[in-house]
């Protein structure tokens, strides 16, 4: 049975105050919380890998543990098992008439995993009871440096033979190197497994003889510690900051020790202003529902503005994990009217390597998304997918439907219902050799409008056969001959500009030449690598009006498709006629670790692209230059840069991306350049910066910032500040985020988080940063 992975916390009340949590378990629909992503800027959202992916946000199913494939049962240990005898170093023992023995001087017992360090150690002979003079240290050494360590201290104790139970005076516990509980007296009881401390003060905070006074602290009448179930029981607790009591509750409460992963409780409270909702509190609920499910509910009260409730459910199975999250509110924002949204994912692995996956997405409207800080989306996809990946073969299949929330877009012209099926085979022909790619294809899309033209529905059925024989000339030039076949039906309704029923076949046949080169000068290693390729296709002169293009409209060129035979990214278009791919490729390996890489290419035809629009950078009988660049400093440090431009050097498309990962800095940057098209529904220039940067400013403090700017409408889009201070007893986390989208539907929008965490109650899950270790005055 899988496990769901994500920690949780107390199961009472004082887990608020204690600020238990499971450090932001992420949410299906939202991002990464913690360290950034790649070094590199991120950039628009691009369309994905899989055959039938678009673009559109997918939600990702819940980490979860593998499931357990071995599970051991310890043997139990005999009667008269050498193992239950006990190991006793001293300077002195004595064994005296009545079998009482006494050890004297540097005792240290190992018994059973455990080891006893004690001063002065006398055995009764009759009971067989232990009474131990201190300094005392009982510690599990097997367990150091694990989340199970605990060590018990004191100042003398009696214990029975096993150093088990007994009772132990002046104590102090410390859980998982976190957690310190000091205590008049400790008594132990079943076999262990419990422990009782009276007159007790916990806290996870360094204490110097100097500064007794701890940053926070709980004082109890006796606080009881499940070592089984890792569950602390405060009686009458007391909560305190700098000494100064601030919580009393007069009864009993209960909260996780440091190593608790799951435990129903309350989860770290959020104190969240924003300036559309106000000021707010949100108090998550964490309910366990066995090893392998869980529901969070979250309420969250504005003052005057909104009243929501927020919820989460998980589940894991043997075979995969689901995920369900979503909300209802009541606000002013929109008066009368109950909003809300469900996001949900699930992915399971079927026999034989099929892989199923199920997606829901949902919003009353995309500004509550915005303003509940859900996600920056404006596509929705609910549907179902199944695919199979192996090395012979793919299959994919997609049966969706859609949900935009643009302004610009109305959704009842727009392709809403959309199924997609994929099929490829590679294989080595026998008679001609080679490899071989055959292909099949369907696809069908429906719009909810019944209008001629605005209402047109389409389906598709294609299919595809690629092949490709390479041989190695004299010289090392290694030439390849190609070749593919495209064969496409397609039925078009609900637009009279278009036949019911089009056919389309669409041959290629090409060459290709390659010429590796490798030298060295001054200790570097030089790569070059010109490559010709010659592609010719038949020109269909109607196809552009015979056919309407519905996904093939964003057409992008790059290093990655120089030499494609088709850079179209849909099935709608093909590229024709005769056209030669030119390019040239260079790195430099340098013995000091760093390393350039530089490819430039174009494309020349012998006619004019009537397929590519006037403003491409495809079009006409050349295309733009294409210029790309990488640096890789072998220490942290990477910059990319990819430019499209004309003979007269006017830049239709530039891309500068700049990462920088070093300890203690984590920076990421990018800016885009796209010249204004209309065959892309792009009416004005685009010119934006991004950038995202985390660092640590100070020991215990991790700074980010992250922000994207409009030049071309000469305006930040977003931008958005945080901190984070965390020592050995506290983490403490704020954050400012300004959103200046300002239309019909969305408004400026200003938000303030702040949480608090106290450590020792829960695991925590690790962050960037250091922490701010403090040390006690010599």
């Amino acid at each position: 049975m899988r496990r769901l992975s994500t920690p949780a916390l107390s199961a009472a009340l004082i887990a608020t105050l204690l600020g238990a949590s499971p450090a932001k378990a992420q949410d299906i629909i939202g991002g990464s919380g913690g360290a950034p992503g790649p070094a590199l800027a991120p950039t628009a959202p691009l369309i994905g890998m899989s055959p039938v992916a678009d673009g559109t946000e997918e939600a990702t199913a819940p980490d979860a543990v593998s499931p357990d494939s071995d599970i051991t049962i310890p043997a139990r240990a005999t009667e008269g098992d050498q193992d239950q005898a006990a190991t006793v170093l001293a300077d002195q023992i004595v064994l005296q008439g009545d079998r009482t023995l006494i050890a004297a001087g540097g005792v240290v017992i190992w018994y059973q995993g455990a080891r006893l360090v004690a001063s002065r150690l006398t055995v009764d002979g009759a009971s067989g009871a232990l009474t131990i003079e201190g300094p005392i240290h009982l510690t599990e050494p097997a367990r150091r440096g694990t989340p199970e360590e605990t060590t018990l201290i004191a100042d003398s104790a009696q214990l029975d033979r096993e150093l088990q139970d007994g009772i132990l005076r002046g104590a102090r516990l410390v859980i998982a190197r976190e957690l310190q509980l000091a205590a008049r007296e400790v008594r132990r009881s079943g076999e262990g497994r419990l422990t009782r401390l009276d007159h007790v003060v916990a806290s996870s905070c360094q204490v110097c003889a100097s500064d007794p006074t701890p940053l926070w602290e709980i004082r109890a009448r006796s606080i009881t510690h499940d070592a089984e179930t890792g569950i602390l029981h405060f009686d009458h607790p007391q909560f305190r900051a700098f000494g100064v009591p601030l919580a009393v509750f007069p009864f009993m409460l209960s909260a996780p020790d440091p190593t608790v992963e799951r435990r129903t409780g309350f989860l770290r409270p959020e104190i969240r202003t924003t300036s559309g909702l106000g000021f707010g509190i949100k108090t998550p609920y964490f309910i366990t529902l066995g090893p392998s499910a869980d529901v969070t509910l979250t309420p969250y009260i504005a003052a005057s503005r909104t009243v929501t409730l927020e919820t989460r459910y998980r589940a894991a199975f043997t075979n995969g994990e689901m995920q369900l999250t979503g909300a209802i509110s009541r606000d002013d924002i929109v008066q009368d009217e109950t909003r809300g949204y469900l996001f949900g994912a699930a992915r399971f692995e079927l026999p034989r390597g099929y892989r199923l996956r199920a997606q829901v997405q949902y919003a009353s409207d995309r500004a509550y998304l915005l303003d509940y800080d859900v996600t920056d989306a404006d596509r929705l996809w609910s549907g179902v997918t199944l695919d199979r990946v192996t090395r012979e073969r793919l299959f994919a299949a997609r049966i969706g439907n859609y949900d935009s929330l643009r302004e610009d877009e109305d959704n009842a012209f727009s392709p809403a219902q959309v199924a997609d099926v994929i099929w490829q085979r590679r294989f080595e022909p026998a008679l001609i050799g080679g490899e071989g790619l055959m292909e099949w294809s369907l696809h069908a899309h429906r719009r909810p409008s019944d209008r001629d033209g605005l209402g047109r529905d389409m389906a598709r059925a294609s299919v595809g056969l690629d092949w490709r024989r390479t041989r190695i000339l004299p010289g090392g030039v290694v030439a390849s001959a190609l070749s593919r076949l495209d064969a496409d039906l397609y039925r078009i309704a609900q637009d009279t500009r278009y036949d019911d029923i089009e056919t389309r076949v669409t041959p290629v046949a090409g060459v290709e030449l390659r010429w590796p080169l490798m030298g060295q000068a001054g200790g570097a290693t030089h790569l070059v690598e010109p490559v010709v390729q010659l592609l010719y296709s038949p020109r269909r002169e109607a196809e552009n009006t015979d056919i309407p293009n519905e996904d093939s409209q964003l057409i992008e060129f790059d290093e990655g498709n120089l030499f494609a035979t088709n850079r179209f990214p849909g099935w709608d278009r093909r590229e024709q006629g005769l056209r030669a791919n030119l390019g040239i490729g260079w790195t430099r390996i340098d013995p000091a670790g760093w390393s350039l890489g530089l490819t430039a290419g174009r494309i020349f035809r012998d006619r004019p692209a009537e397929e590519f629009g006037a403003d491409s950078p495809l079009s006409g009988r050349r295309s733009d230059w294409l210029i790309s660049a990488q640096y890789d400093s072998g220490d942290g440090l990477a910059i990319a840069n990819r430019a499209l431009f004309s003979d007269g050097f006017d830049f239709s498309r530039n891309e500068l991306r700049v990462g920088w990962l070093r300890p203690g800095l984590q920076l990421s940057a990018g800016y885009l350049w796209i010249d204004s098209d209309a065959d892309e529904s792009r009416r004005v220039d685009v010119s934006e910066l991004t950038f995202n940067t985390g660092w640590q400013f100070a020991p215990g403090w991790w700074g980010t910032a992250e922000g994207r700017y409009d030049f071309a409408f000469d305006r930040l889009h977003t931008a958005a500040a945080g901190v984070q201070y965390r020592n050995e007893c506290i983490t403490v986390n704020a954050g400012l985020e300004r959103s200046f989208s300002n239309s019909v539907d969305l408004r400026p929008e200003t938000s303030f988080d702040l949480s608090v965490r106290l450590a020792g109650f829960g695991r925590q899950a690790e962050v960037p940063g250091t922490v701010a270790r403090r040390s006690c005055m010599r």
